[in-house]
């Protein structure tokens, strides 16, 4: 119960008025704090042009940024169980998805000490230098796990079907199967951010390109290399999704794959040639991208792309999908 001591440590410490824990723990349960919540003197103007969403297929967007702090530094977001996730090292901001009029809450997740947040099955994972994972089991309410991965620097982490838990790291990827107690150093070759599974193919994104796994993870193969790192793999109908590097074009190119991640085909030929294309989703029957012009979509498997919402002060949208809603994140570089 360490992060739930440092929440209540980190608002105690702003309050004038001295409370006991019960006391404190009533008003905190029957209120909720947004990004409104600040001394009037440093307060921030309201944001604007932080997320989007499209609830059509992207045919209109609707900006969802109100309530949170307009000077936000967005370094992650993610969709899951209902809840959208969004933030940076020093805040972490969350609201609940299926609300066509978001209301952001302030998380006061590791006495804002965050270096990254990603999803888990049974809750939200954290990380944070020095003091490890973490896990949210309930609003509020973050309890350390994996205790025994200590001196590395930390990408990701993705649990498969079987329950196995992937971490990447700078030094490659780690591999348990007895929930976080002990781990298996399975890649050694360069860092690992992004990891897909579908059909018994696990795919991640690398310094070589694109690797794949056909068991459980044991063992990798480069299946896209072209000088540059992997981007982004994504699992789409009937196969998988790649954004790689490509140092003799110095473009990032878009494939698919319809064999299990086996071969690879360029679907990028109706999108201009960028270095710094960001990501490929699918919703129903389309596929979006995150361009430096915009967000395109393609009807046909990539053959033609439409621009649907132009960039926001030369930034590129990094996009996300829950449910049959797309959202899209301007950031900077693409990243």
């Amino acid at each position: 119960m360490l992060a739930y001591m440092l929440f209540f440590q980190s608002f105690f410490s702003c309050q004038s008025v001295q409370e006991n824990a019960p006391q404190l723990e009533a008003r905190l349960a029957s209120q909720s704090f947004t990004a409104e919540w600040q001394n009037p003197q440093t307060a921030v103007q309201p944001a604007s042009g932080i997320v989007f969403q499209s609830i059509d297929g992207g045919q209109t967007w609707q900006d969802v940024s109100s309530g949170l702090p307009g000077d936000l530094p967005v370094e992650y977001f993610f969709a899951q169980n209902g809840e959208m996730f969004l933030g940076s090292s020093k805040s972490l901001y969350r609201s609940k998805s299926t609300s066509t009029a978001p209301v952001w809450e302030k998380d006061f997740l590791l006495n804002e000490q965050i270096a990254g947040v990603f999803p888990g099955r049974a809750g939200p994972y954290a990380y944070s230098y020095g003091n490890g994972f973490f896990q949210n089991i309930s609003k509020d309410i973050w309890v350390p796990v994996f205790a025994d991965l200590k001196n590395q620097h930390f990408r990701t982490i993705m649990e498969t079907q079987d329950g196995a838990i992937f971490i990447g790291t700078d030094n490659g990827i780690f591999k348990s199967l007895d929930q976080g107690k002990t781990w298996k150093h399975v890649y050694k070759d360069g860092w690992m951010i992004h990891m897909v599974e579908s059909d018994g193919v696990l795919l991640c994104t690398n310094e070589n390109g694109i690797l794949r796994s056909t068991d459980s993870g044991e063992h990798w193969d480069v299946v896209i290399s072209e000088g540059g790192v992997g981007i982004a793999v994504e699992v789409i109908k009937g196969g998988f999704a790649a954004i790689t590097f490509n140092t003799e074009s110095e473009t990032r190119r878009v494939r698919i794959s319809k064999d299990g991640g086996k071969t690879w085909q360029p679907i990028d030929a109706g999108l201009p040639a960028h270095a710094s294309i960001a990501s490929i989703k699918e919703l129903g029957e389309y596929l979006f991208c995150g361009h430096p012009n915009g967000i395109f979509r393609s009807s046909d498997r990539g053959k033609t792309w439409k621009l649907l919402l132009p960039s926001i002060k030369e930034k590129v949208f990094n996009l996300s999908v829950s449910g049959n809603v797309i959202y899209a994140v301007p950031q900077s570089g693409g990243c």
